[in-house]
């Protein structure tokens, strides 16, 4: 037997960790009130930034000249290459697509020129130059309707706007551009003109 102390070891009783009390429902409730507030107050930033910085707006058309390099006159018929030359300006903050594009000669209402225009791509903030030539098949002259006083007719006298020198043939150009503005990769904007 051992003359020493006996050293006897008893556990003490571990105290279990205090479980946090769960939230109560007003707790609950204000974090969402104020994650509703915030979530609105961004939104409503993010449109305020849209419609003042990033509004996609329409592009900007010029006809800069036309032309007729080529023009006859033959039994009543008509023949003429016609030349146009416009600027498409792009005043958004982010590229222009076009597509579906045409150029069409009109003569009293009816087609009588066609041409389709490529389809691109116009950067932010640029400009784009177009310039369409073509020749335009012979159709006949009509009588232009009487459209008011002419030099011709002797109705007019002196320097009077709207007078018109016999004979005169009018023909209208008509550019159609389609395409779509994409604003941050995610707001998209459908453009004719």
């Amino acid at each position: 037997m051992a003359d020493g102390p006996i050293i006897t070891s008893t556990t003490a009783p571990t105290a279990r960790p205090k479980r946090p009390r769960p939230p109560s429902g007003r707790t609950n409730l204000a974090s969402c009130v104020v994650a509703t507030i915030f979530l609105i107050f961004i939104i409503i930033v993010i449109l305020i930034v849209y419609y003042t910085v990033f509004k996609p707006q329409d592009p900007k058309i010029a006809v800069n000249a036309v032309q007729l390099p080529s023009f006859s006159v033959i039994n009543g018929t008509v023949n003429f290459t016609f030349a146009q030359y416009a600027s498409v300006r792009n005043p958004n903050r982010a590229a222009f697509s076009h597509y579906d594009s045409s150029l069409q000669i009109l003569y009293y209402g009816s087609q009588v020129g066609f041409m389709f225009i490529p389809a691109g791509q116009i950067d932010a903030g640029r400009t784009q130059y177009m310039a369409a030539t073509f020749s335009v098949q012979s159709f006949p002259l009509s009588a232009p309707p009487n459209m008011g006083p002419t030099l011709a007719n002797g109705d007019g006298v002196g320097f009077n706007f709207g007078l018109r020198v016999q004979p005169t043939m009018e023909i209208e150009s008509k550019l159609e551009m389609a395409g779509r503005v994409r604003v941050l990769h995610f707001f998209s904007h459908e453009v004719k003109v």
